[in-house]
């Protein structure tokens, strides 16, 4: 689970909910009634105000991984992260999270995989259905085509989920290792 800023406008930081959970980089936050960062839920009278660039998670990484190798005699398989932090938790040292808004493009792993996208479509945040998310029962703040309750268009479809290049050499795709399968979308908030 993760995101891949392809450019981004601004890179703006916010005070993270004490009580928040595994809030994964990638997923699209929302300020609760302190002004802390939480998940956006897209529920009535709710905004959301970006997508986090930090995981806040006790189990879930928020980098990058490749596909999962086999190690050893033992024949167990392991997906390669490049780093993970404070056990998953990258706001554990400054209780901030960083929070891109104001535009980029982004690829991310952070959506429905039940829908069905094309370039050019709106999307709006909703709850994780399909793929690596079903770790996170119920994550919300994740990219969907499907009207949210607040109607709040988030991001625009620039290409549709398919595999995306990791750089090291292998024979998914191009002759890299994958990531896995990312949507590429243009933010709108």
């Amino acid at each position: 689970m993760a995101l891949i800023e392809q450019y981004h406008v601004v890179a703006d930081h916010f005070p993270v909910s004490p009580t928040a959970t595994n809030i994964i980089s990638g997923m699209f936050v929302m300020l609760d009634s302190n002004g802390n960062v939480t998940q956006a839920t897209g529920g009535a009278s709710t905004r959301a105000i970006g997508i986090a660039g930090d995981t806040k998670s006790t189990s879930l990484s928020g980098i990058p991984d490749t596909n999962t190798s086999w190690l050893g005699l033992s024949d167990t398989q392991q997906a390669f992260v490049n780093r993970v932090s404070d056990s998953f938790d990258e706001t554990k040292a400054s209780g901030r999270m960083t929070v891109y808004h104001s535009g980029g493009k982004f690829a991310s792993d952070m959506y429905d995989a039940t829908q069905t996208y094309v370039p050019g479509q709106a999307l709006y945040v909703g709850t994780a259905n399909a793929g690596d998310l079903d770790a996170v029962t119920g994550a919300t703040g994740v990219l969907t085509n499907q009207a949210s309750a607040n109607s709040q268009i988030v991001a625009t479809v620039v290409q549709v989920p398919g595999p995306y290049e990791s750089g090291v050499p292998g024979v998914d795709i191009n002759g890299s290792m994958t990531l896995g399968n990312y949507i590429l979308f243009k933010l709108e908030l």
